[in-house]
């Protein structure tokens, strides 16, 4: 299917190419036509990505083959970092555009899925592979695949299901290719244990894809929810069984809860003073998007009637954030970020959320089309009301060119068109993609040649040229039941290198679960870790020493707290170390502690410790 423009969409993209395209300060180019400027900037955003994935990526020597790097930025802010959300995020860009038509990037393919088999074994902060999987919610690794040891917000579990979803399609290509075996052979074990992942965890807490708030992320279930979903049609084909997949239903029973009459509250189980609103309700809604759903699906598709709803408010509340948004009227698009009470890096628009804003639109219109007709119910009428007003509570059918069904059509393309028309008025002459532009001035700011921008305008020119991935089957996803039970529920996940696509054939001791909690106050900037005698807390080398998180820091509470799994029936000794800003020297408790690790079948075991020696005091730097 191909977008046409119609008069009321040329009147309003004409408008915002007169208003919205002019030249700023920093002399960029304006463009001509919206289809050639499009074109044009998604193969330079398809190399732009390919130019961050080693081994042979020209901005990022000494990457490992099959390893996204976020940015070659290095410092302000070090992003050399490969990610696992974005780097599947990235790969799903990649594998949709194979599948496409572009066969060169399958060697790309093949790169990451023994790059992530291997990355799935290595021992981290969040913990290892054997025996509970622990180790995949571990966010981001050192370029070349080794572990990350500093202080981060951790663990994050969208990373396992989004690799679980792009794995999937390919697989799903491989099949209809008739190459089963390789898919069943080489490919499901990864599957298998992200998915084990998935239903084991899916229930617990963790950070979202910001990196600062635990809680329940709505993009994450999302996501959670398709990579089971999507698990299950697989494993029936390969005939194979699907260890998690059971939980779908609960997964997408869970995800209603975070609407709360108005929009979403992207991130709940939170402790914070933010709205909830935030641009993850919009990459939820579009990385889950399926051409064939229905728009009432519980799997809240961009035409979902509180999607629309949240949208509204979500893109209103910018408006008002930005000064370069300043005049700019409701039903045009504007500059989009990630929540208004953002202040990383001044708290700035994203060019990944800008163009994912337009990218939701094409999908929504893209989902009324193929379903011939829409709704417009008392949820959606505002969102509808600033683009046709005219619109009334009732059904539309599609009818000939001159049909309200149509109009409606032209008018929201035509209002996803100007997202894209603010982006590239902030995107430079030559192409390359920041992580944001200037609240006030539209200047590039923050990481350089951020890989997800890339990836983010790329699926965007998919969806406006009307090329959509495969269905992933929401119409025959399970049913979630009435009513959330009280007590959500898990499945035990069995976890197996995949040694077929490269991975080492770890193994594991017997081991048991245990937590360190430690009650230390600290200054922003500070971080606290345990180390100790046994190889998994760093065996008393401070660099390879346990980094601690204080995602449950409060202030009658100062609580840093690490999982972990530690050797049955061993005895360790251990302390408390912390770390200061500005390079100065770490400070170690001035006792030793000691811990008996229960026999192997043991339950687990939680310390509770308060620190014992100097505290610290933020340096000037």
């Amino acid at each position: 299917m191909q977008f046409h423009f119609y008069p009321i969409a040329v009147a309003i993209v004409s408008l915002l190419f007169s208003q919205a395209i002019a030249p700023p300060s920093s002399g960029i180019k304006s463009r001509t036509a919206i289809d050639d400027s499009v074109s044009k900037q998604a193969a330079i955003s398809l190399q732009g990505a390919l130019n961050n994935i080693g081994p042979d990526g020209s901005e990022v020597p000494g990457a490992g083959a099959g390893f996204v790097v976020a940015s070659p930025s290095k410092v302000d802010p070090p992003y050399f970092y490969t990610w696992t959300r974005d780097s599947a995020l990235t790969l799903k860009m990649i594998i949709d555009e194979f599948i496409f038509g572009n066969t060169s990037l399958q060697s790309y393919i093949e790169d990451y899925i023994h790059a992530q088999a291997v990355l799935q074994t290595v021992s981290n902060p969040s913990g290892t592979f054997l025996p509970a999987g622990l180790g995949m919610g571990e966010p981001k690794y050192q370029v070349d695949g080794t572990r990350f040891n500093g202080a981060w917000g951790r663990p994050q579990r969208d990373g396992p299901a989004l690799r679980a979803i792009a794995l999937i399609t390919y697989s799903n290509w491989l099949i209809e290719n008739g190459q089963p075996s390789k898919a069943k052979d080489i490919i499901w074990p990864i599957i298998a244990n992200d998915l084990s992942y998935v239903g084991q965890y899916w229930n617990q807490t963790g950070f979202d894809l910001w990196e600062e708030t635990q809680g329940s992320s709505f993009f994450t279930v999302q996501n959670q929810h398709r990579a089971l979903a999507q698990g299950t049609q697989l494993a029936e084909d390969l005939r194979v069984t699907c260890t998690g997949c059971v939980q779908a239903p609960e997964v997408l029973c869970f995800l209603q809860s975070f609407w709360n009459g108005n929009f979403t509250v992207s991130n709940i189980n939170v402790n914070n003073s933010r709205t909830g609103l935030d641009g993850n309700s919009i990459l939820g809604s579009i990385s889950t998007f399926d051409i064939d759903a229905y728009c009432d699906s519980p799997t809240l598709q961009p035409c979902h009637s509180t999607s629309l709803a949240n949208f509204k408010v979500l893109i209103d509340t910018f408006r008002e954030t930005y000064s370069i948004n300043s005049g700019i009227p409701v039903g045009s698009g504007v500059a989009v970020g990630r929540y208004a009470e953002d202040v990383y890096q001044g708290g700035n628009p994203w060019y990944l959320i800008t163009t994912a804003a337009a990218e939701f639109l094409y999908d929504a219109v893209a989902q009324w089309k193929a379903r011939h007709n829409l709704f417009v119910d008392e949820t959606s009428l505002a969102f509808f009301k600033d683009l046709y007003p005219a619109v009334q509570v009732r059904q539309y059918n599609s009818g000939n060119a001159h049909s309200p069904f149509v109009e409606i059509m032209n008018a929201v393309t035509a209002y996803a068109d100007s997202f894209v028309a603010v982006a590239e008025k902030y995107i430079p002459a030559n192409g390359s993609l920041a992580e944001q532009f200037n609240r006030d001035t539209g200047a590039p700011l923050s990481a350089i040649d951020l890989t997800w921008s890339y990836a983010a305008f790329v699926t965007m020119s998919q969806r406006r040229s009307g090329r959509f991935p495969r269905s992933w089957g929401s119409r025959n996803a399970i049913t979630p039941p009435a009513t959330c039970p009280t007590s959500s529920l898990s499945t035990k996940g069995i976890y197996v290198p995949a040694t077929a696509a490269g991975a080492p054939n770890v193994t594991s001791s017997c081991q048991v679960n245990v937590v360190f909690n430690v009650n230390a106050s600290t200054y922003f900037g500070e971080n606290l870790y345990v180390i100790g005698s046994a190889e998994d807390i760093g065996a008393w080398d401070v660099e390879n020493a346990l980094p601690m998180g204080a995602g449950g820091y409060t202030s009658d509470r100062p609580l840093w707290s690490v999982s972990t799994y530690l050797d049955a029936g061993e005895t360790v000794s251990y302390k408390y170390v912390r770390q200061e800003n500005c390079n100065q020297a770490w400070l170690y408790e001035t006792r030793n502690r000691t811990l008996t690790v229960p026999a192997c079948g043991g339950d687990a075991i939680m310390q509770e410790d308060a620190w014992v020696g100097p505290g610290g005091a933020a340096g000037t730097c």
